[in-house]
């Protein structure tokens, strides 16, 4: 298992445009949201990182958020195509997840 990293080691990219760092920031919000749900359902006292990397993604997805109000406006919004698009990998990505955590 990778460690994790602390909040004052995290990288933020910087050179994504205004739609990947929103893409970015769904991104993390999901991956939070997950983590804190696997935080409450782990027994108190247990040993866990998932604080840590909670604490690692909030700072991650702050920076992200800093970025995007200094990037430019897009010119056009994505496309109901290119949205489909990344909904439907999206699914698939879930699935497999879902379909890993059963098998193991």
């Amino acid at each position: 298992m990778s460690a994790t990293p602390s909040p004052e080691h995290v990288r933020i990219p910087t050179h994504l445009s205004a739609a990947e760092l929103h893409q970015a920031l769904d991104e993390l919000d999901a991956k939070i949201r997950t983590l804190q749900n696997r935080a409450h359902a782990t027994t108190s006292n247990s040993q866990h990182t998932y604080h840590e990397h909670i604490a690692a993604l909030e700072t991650k997805r702050a920076g992200l958020a800093a970025q995007l109000k200094d990037a430019p406006a897009a010119q056009t919004p994505p496309s109901d195509s290119d949205r489909s698009t990344w909904d439907e990998i999206w699914r698939g990505i879930e699935n497999l997840r879902n379909d890993l955590r059963n098998i193991i």
